[in-house]
This record gives structure tokens, sequence and C-alpha cells, in this order.
């Protein structure tokens, strides 16, 4: 997840990527051919994949078939669908972000309002907590009640607090912390704090228990994480957009990372801004009114959640068995599966959410999202549902089925490589002129380009723009920024999905990760804890690297990038937790966002770090009162 939009479309305060937008009243608007779409993005997909496929199969059909070619087939095939994907959907959103003049007129018309319509609906604002700091969640959360009060319409809208810590001392201080606000509160500010005892279904669980709850009294809500930030102005533009579409159920906003001292976060949240920039234009173009739902920062009809979105317990034990971790893709479908569209706003606009601190943090939340889509494969044959509704379930376990089967691949070749079958670029082919090296190379730069295509286009379509390259601080350090991010990404990723592998390996068998506190703040990693993360994959690397030079040194040269990520990785995980390189980024705007440079004052307000402001202690709980 961090999967950022492509260029915000409304103007407000300080914050979002600006764009002309042609405004149409609400039922005027023309539907896309979403039929039509999606059959001519499942050819071109069918199309790549089955030629990457040949491809290969020719390459390794030179020398004799061998039982490891099969295997080598096999786990490359796995691979592709989710690369062709990415692919294009990057290139949909690149020619939309690029060349189109109203990228929403193509994508979703129906989300283009007249954004002077005022609100009549109640809204709940909905945090979810678990053993967070209640002083940090408490002051996003009071951020947000504040940037409301300044809409026309405050009495609107009401803050819930849902807490499932189970840690006595913590919760005795949530309820202590928000009753002091409570009194704080100006006159007709609604607060809500509700404590379960026990976590039954998780966040999932605690959510709908609220939904049964408060049925009758919202038309809407809007659930936040303990890290979520919104400023009233985006809320308010969800909403609008919710009343001018009763047939949406869910209409998700993008969230994008808050400005940040830690360097992994920073190098992580540059990357993923421009990667999901491209991304989700494109996919939006397709998906249509079968949109995703990644469980927070989006508006949620309230009725037809409370009465259709009731997750299906799952036969078997925990953790493929049991209750549903993962929860928002399935409800999203389940919204879909009642009648209702499920809708994205592919542009930032003032969503914030916060990035894991170091590279441990992000690989546990990555084992936590990986083992909770596990769960999907039995959702599949779930009746009802839509066609596309299933797509996106098969697409959310495709995200991690790739880690083992590229793990895979890459085990399969060093056995290959030992029993004397893998030569593909050797110089003995290339000498006989037997083996078609254009094919070898021109398949390596392709996987590579596909793998790299929504980071690509999504900063190419920066770069497009004058407007974007100044708010980015101009076309050069975009272009530094973007080449450091590719490297360093290209250094995580093997990383990265050896410990997915690994995992994925051990859940058959029981094995699973507690869905506990993320760490929110940047922190150091010392050697000792990445030498025990990630001694496995340096010892991999090694062995690998032994094996290449050992067996078909000609490999070598294709493989540093691999060998590199593998035999780097402790390292890697200390440098980029290190205070000192945040500070550098910081200092010298280093993977800087447009928030870093120009904060918005939903940012400034919680005196979120960054470049444009000094790290400091976090803030009280005094609340200044705004006029309603």
């Amino acid at each position: 997840m961090e999967l950022t939009g492509v260029n915000a479309r409304v103007t407000a305060e300080n914050g979002p990527e600006p764009l002309k937008l042609t405004r149409i009243a609400s039922g005027q608007q023309q539907s896309p051919n979403y039929r039509r779409r999606r059959s001519l993005f499942v050819t071109v997909n069918l199309l790549t994949v089955m030629s990457l496929l040949l491809v290969m199969v020719e390459l390794l059909r030179y020398g004799g078939w061998h039982w490891t070619d099969t295997l080598l087939l096999i786990s490359y095939g796995i691979t592709l669908p989710w690369l062709s994907i990415g692919f294009w959907n990057a290139v949909i959103g690149f020619t939309l972000a690029a060349f189109s003049r109203d990228p929403i007129a193509q994508v979703a018309p129906c989300l283009q309002i007249d954004e002077n319509r005022p609100v009549t609906s109640h809204t709940a604002i909905v945090m979810t907590v678990r053993n967070e700091d209640p002083s940090r969640w408490l002051t996003r959360l009071r951020a947000v009640q504040e940037s409301i009060a300044h809409l026309p319409h405050p009495h609107l809208y009401d803050f819930h607090v849902l807490s499932d810590t189970d840690q006595p001392a913590i919760a005795a201080q949530e309820a202590r912390l928000v009753e002091e606000w409570r009194r704080q509160l100006p006159d007709g500010v609604q607060l809500f704090y509700r404590h379960r005892e026990t976590n039954t279904g998780y966040k999932a669980g605690n959510v709908m228990e609220f939904c049964a709850r408060c049925r009758e009294d919202y038309e809407y809500f809007i659930p936040l994480d303990a890290d979520s930030l919104m400023s009233g102005a985006a809320i308010q533009r969800l909403v609008q957009r919710m009343e001018a579409n009763p047939q949406i159920g869910i209409l998700q906003s993008l969230a994008v990372g808050m400005p940040s001292d830690s360097g992994f976060a920073r190098v992580f949240q540059f990357g993923m801004r421009h990667g999901m920039r491209s991304f989700t234009l494109g996919s939006a173009w397709w998906q249509g009114d079968c949109g995703p739902f990644w469980g927070h920062n989006a508006v949620v009809r309230m009725k037809p959640f409370a009465d259709h979105c009731h997750l299906p317990h799952l036969g078997g034990a925990p953790p493929l068995g049991g209750h549903i971790l993962s929860h928002d893709q399935v409800e999203a479908v389940l919204m879909r599966r009642a009648g209702y569209e499920v809708r994205v706003w592919p542009m930032a606009d003032e969503s914030f959410e916060e990035n894991p601190p170091s590279l441990p943090d992000f690989v546990k939340r990555q084992l936590r999202w990986c083992q909770g889509n596990m769960q999907y494969f039995p959702l599949l044959s779930m009746p009802g549902l839509k066609t596309v509704s299933r797509v996106q379930l098969a697409l959310a376990i495709l995200m991690f089925t790739g880690a083992p089967a590229w793990m895979f691949f890459i085990l399969t070749g060093a056995v290959q490589t030992m029993l004397g079958h893998f030569d593909l670029l050797g110089p003995a082919h290339m000498m006989a002129g037997a083996f078609p090296t254009h094919l070898g190379v021109g398949l390596f730069v392709t996987v590579l380009t596909l793998s790299l295509a929504p980071k690509l286009m999504g900063v190419a379509s920066i770069l497009c723009s004058a407007e974007q390259r100044q708010r980015y601080g101009g076309g050069l350090i975009i272009t530094i920024n973007a080449l450091i991010e590719f490297v360093v990404s290209a250094l995580t990723a093997p990383v990265v999905a050896f410990c997915e592998a690994l995992f994925m390996a051990g859940l058959p068998f029981g094995r699973q990760i507690k869905w506990d506190v993320q760490r929110r703040d940047g922190r150091a990693v010392s050697w000792l804890e990445a030498t025990r993360a990630y001694l496995p994959q340096t010892l991999f690397g090694a062995a690998l690297a032994v094996v290449f030079m050992a067996f078909n040194p000609s490999i070598l040269p294709w493989a540093a990038p691999l060998l590199l990520g593998f035999t780097l990785a402790i390292p890697l995980t200390v440098m980029t937790a290190s205070s000192w390189f945040g500070q550098f980024c910081v200092r010298t705007g280093l993977f800087a966002i447009p928030e870093d440079r120009d904060m918005p004052a939903i940012l400034r307000h919680i005196q979120c770090r960054g470049h444009s402001t000094p790290a400091i202690a976090p803030p009280t709980l005094s609340v200044t009162k705004s006029a309603a």
C-alpha cells in the first residue's frame, strides 16, 4: 500500500495539485463504456503476457529442454500478470495525465460537481485505534475537527473514537484525554468514545459494531486510521460528491505520505507517490464503478455498508481461516454486489497518512497485508460478485504471489547453472551465433521496464508539466531524486521479496504475524537488529554470487542488482534508518514532496516534521477554539 494521485484537481489552501476541471451538473454526465475499456485492457494484458512467455520459451529451448526449464517457465509466468497490469495501468494513467485536458472527465465524470453546493447530510468522522499513543492520534483527530470547524456547516460532522486497545494503562489514558478534549470543545461539537473489551473481528469488527449502533444517525461515515489526516475542505468535497451521486456506496480518496524526517520514509513515499500517480489513474479508467477501498480516508454510505458489508467468517484456523484481516477490498466487493458503486478519486487532495520509518517496519506491514490477502482465495467463488470484483480480489492476491515465484525462479536458475544448463547470455553462445542474444537482452530490458513503469510514468507526468516541476523544486532535482530512488528500490526489492516468500511458505503451517501497533516515528536500526533480520538474505546473495562466479561468470553483470540487493541488505537498512541520513535528506531537500516545500495548513497544525518545519516535540492537548 502508500500504492497517489496524478495531479490533484481542486484548488484549496496550500495543497492540492492544481488542474482545471470542467464542472458538470450532477446527472448530466455521460458514463464511459467500461465494458469496452475492460475488454481492451484484458486483451492488451493477455497479449503482453503471452508474448513474454513465448520469448522465454524461445530462450529456454536452446541447448535442449531440461526439467529445470519447466520450473523456470512456471515461476516466471506467475510474475507476469502483475507486472503487465502495472505497466498498462501506468501507460493509461500517464496518457490521461499528460495529454487529456480533463482526466476526470475520462475516468469518472460523475465525480465532477459544483463544489459550491451546500452539504446537508450528517457524517461521522470515525477513528479506529488499538494500543496507539493517545496523544498522537488525538492530535490528528483534533486537527481534523478544527479544520472542519471552518466549514459552512460544521455541526453536520460528529467525531467517534473506536478503541480496541487491550492494554489497561493505554485505555485509561485514552478515556482521560478524550474527556479532557471533550470539555474544551466548542458548543455543538459531538465527540464520542467507545472502548471494546475484546477486538472481535479486528478493525473491521470494530467498525461494523459502530455501524450497527449508529446506522440511523448518519448518512455517511469517514474511517480514519490512527495515522490518518484529512482537511475539512477535502472531507467536504468527498461528501458533496456522494450527495450528488446516490448510486455510490464508497468513494475512496487517495492518501499520500506526510512530510517526514525519516530517510527511509522519504525515499519510499517519493517513489510511491509517483508510482501510484499513473497507476491509480490508469486503473480507475477501466475499473470505474468497481474501484478499490483501502479502509481509510474514504467516505462510506452508512446504511448499505451496515446492511451488506458483513465479512464472512472463513473455515479453518488462522492464519488462513477465521476472521478476515485485510477487510477493505472484501467490503468493496460486497458493496458492489449490493448494487452500489465503489469509486476512487485518483488525485491528491489534502488526504494524508504516515509511512513506515525503516525497512524492518515496512516489511512487517507488508507481511500483515500478505497474510490478509492470502485469505482471499476462497472468496473468489463468493456468489453474486461482479466479474471485475473477482478480478479485484485476484489482483490483491497477485500483489504477493509474485515474490515467492521470483525467489523460486532465482533458486532454480542457480541450480540450473550448477548443472550446466543455464548460459543464456554466455560467451560461447554469443560467439557461436546459435543463441538469439538480442532476445535475451531485450527480455531483460523489457521486464525491467515493466517493473519500473509506474514510477517512470509518474515521474514523466511531472516532468511534462511546468507547474508540477516547480512544485517539486525543478526538473533537475526531480530527476536526481528519481534516479536515486530507483536504485534504492532496486536494492530493497529482492530483500522484501525474500521475506515475503519465506513468510508465505510458512502460512500453510500456521505461521502468522501479529497485527499490533505500527511504528510511526523515525528510528535508528542497530546493526544487531538489521543482522538478525537480514542475515539470511545476505548469505543467500553471497551463495548466489559464488555459484555464478564458479559455474558461469558471464551471468554476474546481469545479476548484479539482485546480488547487491541481497548482500547490502544489512548496511542499507542501517543507513536508511539512521538519523544522519534523515537529517541530510531534510536539510538538502532530497526526496522532497510538494508538501515539504509548501506545507498545507492541516500539516502545519499538527507540527508535521519535514523541510518546512524543524523536528520538535509532540504538541500538547491544549485546544484553540475555532469559530463555527
